[in-house]
């Protein structure tokens, strides 16, 4: 038997029959690695632990800790969900069952509904199955083999997935009762799984079609610890506390009217003045920074989008184009062809570069009902958009403009931790992308130069990129610890190049600009949904929809309450007067279940010496004070637009 040469995680190198197994060589390390180890990679490829070694190279160990490692922990533990779900529910179906980045899931062909109570049961056998130590087994059919064994199985939607991606030898792998086509790799035994739970049930479809078989999907969560789940687990609880969908409703900011249709978002005032309160201090930004504000059509002719290369590249997204007098018009998915129409609207010269064009511009695009979510995942919504055009020159200083102004709103917004990554070609898949491999290398080389001129870390995502540019991502952290996808400055040299954009240089002669796009909120209503969560509806006095209610203690006390509120209302204070006929304390209750940051009591004692007395949201009662300097207090505060209050 011949040898193969394994390079060791500490860089030594040894010779081991060929056909030793990735445990073995774990264990000629040392028992404590051979027992902590989830899964192996050799040369840079996921295998089993199980698995014979047949090639030289270097080999690595996973161990709990790992991202890599628990992607494959998180996806043994859908195995052992579908092998506890055949052992109670036989009459179940298995589809498909990959790891998600908070856990899993497992879809499921069953005419019965799936109950809390099962979730229980089924826990419970789970937990059975790992006090078993259940071992995954890898076994392999041919093509033909194994479609046989899975239709005798009764496993319509295995066989389906075999006829459609399976090799003409493939994998699969043994949990207990539960085989699946699955090409792995999978921990060991179910014994090394510490810490599960499971979650929810929810409605899907198989393959994600609508009109296919409607499952039933089960979720839930892996952790190397049970104190790290229940970590994972407060969170969850914290978050539904949070659920924009739940605030929204109960206080009052916008709805999603079915009359209307799915994803498409109604601001009520409430939400209106907080909308409202966003853009006036973004476009104060924008024209601080050198931007121009501009307005285009939400609808336009079709071969605009044509040109640009959405009609193709982004069909799936887009509504269905219109007729009309004999051409076709199409809702806009984006605002870059309007911005270019309106570069393109004369001759440019090198002076006016770089061109700032801004809009909150609302777009509309083709979200399936499934993947809908409040504000975060609608059909229609408002992007602040913009699309800097300028010479090649230009473009770092531009993208360091760009981030700057990101930071700039995370601060204004109260978010202090970000995330930042480098979204690039799949250099493996050049047909996915528009232009030249070196006109890719020179944006991403710009985009990089850019992040680490500012001291900026960064992920590098290579395959992410828009099929026209390579792009920065910065996702904010909010105050759960939940990243968030924003804001984006994306890299273009092919739509200028799609409309025959000019500019004079100072030679004379005509060039090309490159574009910038930039969305720093992303969309207002996303936005919006986030800071919903963020702040739990208590929104900063800036922002909230009413910052003073004003609470008489009896009707008596009315005419001086009213003074109270107009005298605010004149210092442009979104101020309410609360008179209705309820016990002081209600409305006090009230007024906290609504977020409002000031409650001004007056009474015998205010009226007569023309004071307030004070509660604030966040620390209760402050005192009595006099209302000019109430008034003036809080138009202070208002006027500072702190993040924190």
């Amino acid at each position: 038997m011949s040898n193969v040469q394994i390079t060791l995680p500490d860089g030594s190198v040894r010779e081991y029959p060929k056909g030793i197994t990735a445990l073995e060589v774990a264990r000629s390390i040392g028992p404590r690695l051979a027992a902590e180890a989830l899964v192996a990679k050799l040369d840079g490829r996921l295998i089993d632990l199980s698995a014979p070694i047949e090639q030289s190279g270097p080999i690595q160990f996973l161990t709990p800790g790992s991202a890599e490692a628990l992607e494959v922990y998180r996806h043994s533990c859908a195995h052992l969900l579908a092998a506890a779900v055949l052992e109670l529910f036989p009459d179940a179906h298995p589809g498909v069952g990959p790891p998600t980045e908070t856990g899993f899931y497992y879809d499921f062909y069953r005419e019965k509904p799936f109950t809390e109570d099962d979730l229980r049961r089924l826990e419970a056998k789970m937990a059975e199955l790992v006090k078993a130590d259940v071992p995954n087994e890898r076994v392999y059919f041919s093509k033909e083999e194994g479609l046989k064994l899975f239709a005798e199985m009764g496993e319509f939607l295995k066989c389906e997935l075999i006829e459609e991606k399976a090799e003409p030898v493939f994998s699969a792998y043994r949990t207990g009762k539960f085989l699946d086509f699955c090409r792995g790799p999978h921990i060991p035994s179910m014994g090394r799984i510490k810490a599960f739970k499971l979650l929810s049930v929810a409605g899907a479809h198989w393959k994600g079609d609508e009109h296919s078989y409607p499952l039933q999907r089960i979720y839930g969560t892996a952790f190397f610890t049970q104190e790290e789940l229940d970590a994972y687990l407060r969170q969850v609880e914290e978050a539904k506390k949070r659920d924009h969908r739940r605030l929204g409703k109960e206080l009052d900011l916008f709805s999603i009217q079915e009359d209307a249709g799915a994803g498409l978002i109604f601001w009520h005032p409430k939400g209106g003045i907080v909308r409202k309160e966003i853009e006036d201090w973004l476009r104060e930004e924008l024209l601080a920074r050198g931007y121009d504000l501009v307005f285009t059509p939400h609808v336009m002719r079709l071969h605009l989008w044509e040109t640009s290369g959405h009609a193709n590249w982004y069909r799936e997204n887009m509504f269905g184009a219109m007729e009309v007098e004999n051409d076709r018009y199409q809702v806009k998915p984006m605002n870059c062809p309007g911005h270019i129409l309106i570069y393109k609207s004369r001759v440019r010269s090198y002076r006016e570069l770089p061109m700032r064009l801004a809009e909150l511009g609302t777009v509309y695009r083709f979200e399936r009902s499934g993947v809908m979510h409040g504000l975060l995942r609608v059909r229609g919504f408002t992007q602040d958009d913009a699309h800097i055009f300028c010479m090649p020159e230009q473009v770092e200083s531009e993208v360091q403009g760009c981030v700057e102004f990101a930071f700039a709103v995370l601060k204004q917004f109260g978010f202090d931790r970000y995330q930042v990554e480098l979204s690039a070609r799949d250099p493996q898949r050049p047909g996915d992308y528009s232009g030249t491999a070196e006109e890719w290398e020179r944006a991403e080389g710009a985009l990089m130069n850019t992040l680490k001129g500012m001291d900026i870390p960064f992920k590098y995502m290579p395959g992410e990129a828009v099929f026209y540019g390579p792009k920065i991502d910065l996702k904010l952290v909010d105050a759960i610890g939940r990243p968030w996808q924003l804001t984006t400055v994306q890299f273009d040299f092919t739509l200028p190049r799609r409309f025959g954009l000019e500019y004079i240089g100072p030679d004379g002669h005509s060039h090309t600009p490159v574009m910038v796009h930039r969305a720093l909120l992303g969309s207002i209503e996303r936005f919006f949904g986030v800071l919903i969560e963020h702040y739990a509806g208590a929104f900063p006095l800036w922002l909230a929809p009413v910052q003073a209610v004003v609470l008489p203690v009896s009707e008596k006390h009315l005419a001086y309450a009213s003074e109270v509120a107009d005298r605010l209302s004149t210092a442009k204070v979104r101020v309410q007067l609360d008179d209705r006929n309820e016990k002081l304390n209600a409305r006090i209750r009230d007024a906290q279940l609504q977020k409002v940051p000031f409650m001004l009591v007056v009474g015998d004692r205010e009226a007569a010496s023309r004071s307030v007395a004070v509660r604030r949201r966040d620390m209760g009662d402050v005192g009595v004070r006099p209302l000019v300097e109430v008034v003036d207090w809080v138009r202070e505060l208002i006027d500072k637009r702190t993040a924190t209050w």
